[in-house]
């Protein structure tokens, strides 16, 4: 079958090779610590009770749907990722109001949309997971058809000297961003789409430039401007001059913020980049230095919970255990991110953020987070894992 959840690890051995630089080397080689498996089938059993009592609307399936049709395909797929069964009534009802919204141009996305790239990145994510015995292939190969013909390219006017080139936004705000362009990789990622394609070359070049590092590949002003404590992470895009949420240096340069730079480092590794190349070792040094599990590093509580997932995903995708940080610390991340989400799990199993930036005020969205992060946390998980 052609489309199916890529194993992480093929992708990696195939991509990447399994061989650490050298200033991965010099961590300090530890046996992590295994994850607290009662505790962690706690946290994520609270977390899907929630969603499947109190989070869906039992009217249509859907979840949270005056924010986006990317809520409810979110809830599909942090539930089946956490072991809830496909064939699940309520889970195969959330999966028809996502159908609900298949487009004659292969996008799968609200009418009069300005997030079809959201949204179908997410249906897409959906659907792979659902996919039994092959019957959404055909909605899953225009779906993924749809993403890469709406990429920033020359077809939009950027050409490969454009700071646009190899993106995907949000066409509500007209420019790419390393957000979308990270969901989308994922969809195409979980769709089978060979990363040696072109979407993902067109796109490494979008994530080199979007990254605070001054080299060939990104010669754009601001990261030119870059200091040091910034150097390496990412902002969260190169368009119109860059953009970043975490504020600008005194010089005018941008700072680096945590999400992005996960998002960034994940991007890297589907394009193929290997753990020797300087791009991948800047974005994991900057993680090194600001790994913490009590806020998203450069934005404080905002955007708290899509962090905790890309953190998870990212960290995966790269095959590490444990991390050092640069204190010499060494952190098995998997173990300490179930203590953390378990901590901050409200009692009726949900997840919420009492800074509403970007709808995490939502407990539908925040515990969707919470679950895809928890998926790749399992006692056990390593970069075998289906990704």
């Amino acid at each position: 079958m052609l489309f199916r959840i890529v194993n992480c690890f093929a992708v990696m051995v195939a991509i990447l090779g399994v061989v650490l630089t050298a200033p991965l080397q010099a961590q300090e080689v530890q046996e992590p610590a295994d994850v607290d498996a009662a505790l962690h089938k706690r946290t994520v059993d609270q977390a899907v009770t929630f969603l499947l009592e109190k989070g869906q609307d039992p009217t249509d399936g859907s979840f949270s749907k005056q924010l986006s049709i990317a809520v409810t395909a979110m809830s599909a797929t942090a539930l089946i990722r956490n072991d809830v069964p496909v064939t699940t009534a309520k889970v195969q009802k959330a999966i028809q109001y996502v159908l609900r919204h298949v487009r004659e141009d292969g996008g799968i996305y609200s009418k009069n949309s300005t997030l079809k790239n959201y949204e179908t990145s997410l249906a897409v994510l959906c659907l792979v997971e659902a996919n039994k015995n092959g019957r959404y292939d055909d909605i899953i190969q225009k779906a993924t058809d749809f993403l890469t013909s709406i990429q920033w390219d020359g077809a939009e006017g950027h050409a490969l000297n454009s700071a646009f080139y190899g993106g995907w936004g949000y066409g509500k705000h007209k420019r790419p961003d390393a957000s979308n362009s990270g969901f989308t990789l994922d969809a195409l990622i979980a769709a089978g789409v060979d990363p040696k394609s072109t979407p993902f070359q067109k796109n490494l070049v979008f994530n080199s430039r979007t990254q605070n590092l001054a080299s060939e590949h990104n010669t754009l002003d601001f990261a030119q401007k870059v200091d040091e404590e910034n150097r390496g992470g990412f902002i969260y895009s190169p368009a119109n001059g860059g953009e970043t949420k975490a504020g600008e240096l005194s010089n005018g340069g941008l700072r680096s913020y945590a999400s992005m730079t996960y998002a960034g480092l994940k991007s890297f590794l589907y394009a193929g980049l290997s753990k020797e190349d300087a791009r991948v070792q800047a974005a994991f040094d900057w993680i090194q230095r600001h790994y913490d599990l009590e806020s998203n590093p450069g934005m404080g509580a905002q955007g708290l919970y899509y962090y905790y997932h890309v953190f998870a995903k990212a960290l995966h995708v790269l095959g590490e255990p444990t991390l050092t940080d640069a204190e010499g610390n060494v952190h098995n991340w998997r173990a300490e991110l179930v203590q953390k989400l378990s901590e901050v799990q409200q009692t009726d199993g949900s997840f919420a953020n009492a800074e509403t930036r970007w709808m995490e005020g939502d407990q539908n969205l925040s515990t969707c987070y919470a679950l895809l992060a928890l998926s790749y946390c399992k006692p056990g998980a390593d970069s075998n894992s289906d990704q």
